[in-house]
């Protein structure tokens, strides 16, 4: 069986791998880098068949939540996995119960979480598309994407803090930096470019959503916590899972949106010298750690191992400094981190059970997705 094609994360971004000469901030090779590959791999084909044995007879995952995203994110696990091609039957079965939500126009408007199921739909079908098949598919679903953007089309403009972010969309459309970068995910990985209106618009949201007090964001409790950190959302006055600081009245920062704010500014074509992505380096360089997702512990822990990988792997160096100068084989800490928490059946589950990751195939989607993101890119 032919592997599927395994786009990374810098494809079509020239110079890309030299962000971390330019920020000073990796650095090196790290010693017995590849030590964990083996145990990452064991744990890659555990976790495939775990998810191999809980996919019921219509081809879906989580049947119960109605929620075609858990699939999409299940599938595109076991495509990036290396371990199933396209003609898998596991893989298109799940396909097959993707395409049934997905309109002739393109996205899957009728899932109660349009936006986001397109978004992660939308990676499942890139990666299966090896032969063309799914072209006009890709091609709907990214101008849906787009479509459902806050922007001019909805009455906002630049100066609303609802601009430039995407909800869930269906029956809960307020903006957040989740759903953003989801999408954002979605289409740069699909191939549309930096300079694309839909970047563009959305840096504005990712600006605002930012704790820094710069040009960038006009939201007042931007300067109160001022640590270069991300928080859910400006929309509405603001909102932080992480809470309120009490002391000022801020709202906190936290990891895992640190590291999707991050990875989605880089996508709207900023570098590491920018101020915003800068700030955010240094908030992450502060709160390192592979064994809780800083400011909100055990919370989201999975969600934050994936944005963790995916924003490391994209910014292409293999250790990384914290701010004590203590360098860190990211990749390693990861796998580490991730082979203690594997269970028996190869699955991964938070006891801790914030945002559905007591459920125990979107968890696994997740530790490997972020373990695909370990994979060293090759020419």
């Amino acid at each position: 069986m032919r592997k599927p094609t395994r786009r990374t994360f810098l494809e079509n971004s020239a110079g890309a791998l030299a962000l971390g000469a330019v920020s000073g901030v990796f650095t090196g090779r790290a010693a017995g880098q590849e030590a964990p590959r083996a145990s990452a791999e064991a744990q890659v084909a555990k976790a495939v068949q775990f998810l191999r044995s809980r996919q019921d007879t219509g081809g879906v995952w989580s049947a119960d939540r109605k929620e075609p995203g858990i699939t999409a994110l299940a599938v595109t696990a076991l495509l990036r996995s290396g371990m199933a091609g396209p003609t898998d039957p596991t893989v298109a079965k799940g396909l097959a119960y993707l395409e049934t939500f997905v309109k002739p126009e393109g996205g899957l408007p009728d899932a109660a979480h349009a936006v986001y199921s397109t978004a992660v739909s939308l990676m499942a079908f890139h990666q299966a598309n090896t032969d063309g098949r799914y072209n006009a598919l890709i091609k709907g679903s990214q101008e849906f994407l787009k479509d459902k953007q806050w922007d001019e089309k909805e009455g906002k403009t630049p100066a609303d803090p609802f601009y430039g972010g995407s909800g869930y969309g269906g029956r809960s459309n307020r903006p957040d930096l989740s759903n953003t970068t989801f999408a954002l995910e979605a289409l740069h990985d699909t191939g549309v470019p930096s300079s694309d209106p839909a970047f563009q618009k959305a840096l504005v949201f990712l600006s605002r959503c930012q704790n820094l007090n710069s040009e960038f964001n006009d939201q007042p409790w931007a300067k109160k916590i001022n640590d270069g950190g991300f928080i859910y959302t400006p929309a509405n006055g603001g909102t932080s899972v992480a809470g309120p600081d009490e002391s000022n009245g801020g709202l906190r920062s936290y990891a895992s949106m640190t590291y999707a704010g991050l990875k989605s500014l880089i996508y709207a074509g900023l570098t590491l010298e920018d101020p915003r992505a800068k700030a955010a380096l240094a908030y992450l360089k502060k709160n390192y750690s592979v064994e809780e997702n800083p400011g909100l512990g055990q919370r989201g822990l999975y969600y934050y191992y994936q944005a963790f990988a995916k924003t490391l792997s994209l910014l292409g160096a293999d250790q990384f400094e914290d701010s004590a100068g203590v360098k860190h084989d990211w990749r390693a800490d990861l796998t580490t981190a991730l082979a203690k928490r594997q269970g028996p059946n190869g699955e991964w589950v938070n006891p801790t059970d914030g945002f559905m990751e007591g459920d125990a195939n979107l968890v696994t989607a997740y530790g490997i997705l972020a373990l695909a993101a370990t994979r060293k890119k090759t020419a």
